[in-house]
């Protein structure tokens, strides 16, 4: 009989080099949209799943919990969830991955029509960015959804299938199994999900409102005739700009790749091994959003982005570089199962590193803005700074709670149920007389599933790790201290260790909401209320 430790090593030794060819795939079905690629994605993922459903070798895994070595059950247990979702009929597996791979090849070869011209996403966002023209708002923002309606029928056959295959495993539903195999509790989600909702209430609604009373006079109406295209990007989840703080006039002619090499390099991080291998700029027939894929586990860590000149994008280079500095940080000499870390930890990072874009520090240590007008911005600052956490944490409400509701009944009308969440969440009022799959216009819906509360909980994690690091080294930036505490505590253990556990380890403390709730507190006082 294979002993467990024979058996994983034989198996891992099978399922290295699929997920190196599904991933060396996946990028070039990212890169570079066409049937070839297409065909190439959908044969590697097969037979990556067609592994990953070995019933011998999931039998075995079974009773990970019995394995007296902790660093032999934890990567039973790590390859236990892995397979877990892929223990289903090679037919089911086969439809999920030829719809993915199709839906994933909408999105990336989709450019909507605007004004009788073919546009990207970046063309769409400057516009709600920067436009006084109210119509061109609204029909830019109409062309941002116009994907909803190609895709919504596909993403609800997708659902299904995975609800199909969750029921076979004994599961509620897809939203249920994906949770479990993630080592994440639904009701203790759930209940961070209302403590996050009840920190963030009273100061978003005071903060739309006065928004809002803004945004009318900006655009000639009363508050109550706003609508999502009045706001500056289409999902209404991201800061908006506003008249005391011009961002762009910092970032308009920026280096993004030299500001983040100097952001990481500043803490003795090297991005240069992903640098190199990453694909930043747009061009048609490329996905338009932002990832980070660790393509071997073994130093070939890539980044994908669209990059233009703004704060957007620089924001942006520094999350996925975030991703990226974990992939490279984990301990090389773990075994392959758990040289990776989970969603959550890893998102968490990425937030620790995005926010840095609003930090007074890295504005003029890194990107060279002037020390006398970061001085007079810093009240501006805190406040965007503030507005940022606000705003995302409500939108991720809005997707957490639909795709719970999504995967109960893909069937239901999800079009109504959709604009009743952002209404509830996001105090935006949707469009008079509008049904239609607004929902289905989020890619993440139907490729990225039930991952969304990873992002929440990474802010939670964010917000926990920078106390900690302003309290032991007094801040991030250029200090080389902080990229060893980060290496050793928190990317070099990867996944050999539970997230809640690193987390704890790592802080001193629990994942809670009472860090990001502090700072929210503290970026609503006056600049330098802490000093009297």
């Amino acid at each position: 009989m294979t002993s467990p430790v024979d058996l994983v090593e034989q198996f891992i030794a099978r399922l290295a080099p699929l997920e190196h060819t599904a991933n060396e795939a996946w990028w070039a079905a990212s890169t570079d949209v066409s049937d070839e690629h297409e065909a190439a994605r959908v044969a590697a993922d097969v037979a990556l799943r067609d592994a990953l459903a070995d019933a011998d070798v999931f039998a075995a895994t079974v009773g990970w919990a019995d394995i007296a070595d902790p660093g032999l059950a934890r990567q039973l247990r790590v390859l236990h969830d892995r397979m877990r979702p892929h223990q289903v009929s090679a037919t089911t597996r086969d439809e999920i991955v030829h719809l993915e791979a199709k839906l994933d090849a909408t999105f990336n070869a989709f450019r909507a029509e605007l004004d009788g011209e073919t546009v990207d996403d970046n063309t769409i966002a400057d516009i709600l960015r920067r436009s006084d023209d109210v119509d061109a708002r609204q029909r830019a923002w109409l062309a941002s959804k116009s994907v909803g309606a190609t895709v919504a029928d596909a993403v609800r056959e997708l659902a299904h299938l995975r609800n199909r295959s969750a029921r076979e495993l004994g599961a509620r539903d897809y939203f249920a199994l994906a949770l479990e195999t993630s080592e994440l509790d639904e009701e203790r989600l759930m209940t961070t999900l209302d403590a996050v909702e009840h920190a963030t209430a009273a100061p978003f609604v005071a903060w739309k409102h006065a928004d809002d009373v803004g945004r009318a006079r900006r655009f000639g109406c009363q508050p109550s005739d706003l609508r999502p295209w009045h706001y500056d990007d289409p999902f209404f989840q991201s800061a908006p700009r506003t008249d005391d703080l011009d961002l762009e006039e910092w970032f308009g002619d920026a280096d993004l790749v030299a500001l983040t090499r100097r952001t990481y390099t500043g803490i003795d991080i090297d991005i240069d091994p992903a640098l190199e291998r990453s694909d930043l700029l747009p061009r048609p027939g490329k996905s338009q959003h932002a990832f980070c894929i660790d393509v071997d586990h073994a130093g070939d860590v890539r980044v994908l982005c669209n990059n233009v000149s703004g704060s957007y994008w620089a924001e942006t280079m520094l999350h996925e570089f975030g991703h990226a500095a974990y992939d490279l940080g984990v301990d090389p000499h773990l075994p392959l199962l758990v040289r990776t870390m989970h969603p959550l930890t890893t998102e968490g990072i990425a937030m620790l590193f995005g926010r840095l874009s609003l930090d007074p520090d890295w504005l003029v240590q890194i990107a060279g803005v002037p020390e006398d007008q970061i001085d007079a911005a810093r009240p501006a600052l805190a406040r965007r700074r503030r507005t940022a956490l606000l705003v995302f944490a409500r939108w991720v409400l809005v997707m957490t709670h639909f795709e719970r509701g999504f995967y109960a009944d893909p069937d239901a009308d999800h079009d109504t149920r959709w604009w009743e969440l952002v209404e509830r969440f996001q105090r935006l009022t949707r469009p008079d007389g509008r049904h239609a799959p607004d929902w289905a216009a989020k890619l993440h819906v139907a490729l990225a599933p039930v991952y969304y509360q990873n992002y929440l909980l990474g802010e939670l994690v964010a917000s926990q790790l920078q106390a900690t690091l302003i309290e032991r080294f007094g801040g991030v930036i250029g200090r080389p201290e902080v990229g060893a505490f980060l290496g050793r505590d928190v990317f070099g253990p990867g996944w050999s260790v539970r997230w809640d556990q690193l987390v704890e380890t790592a802080t001193g403390a629990p994942l809670r909401v009472d860090a990001f709730a502090a700072e929210l507190a503290a970026l609503a006082a006056p600049v330098g209320a802490a000093d009297r």
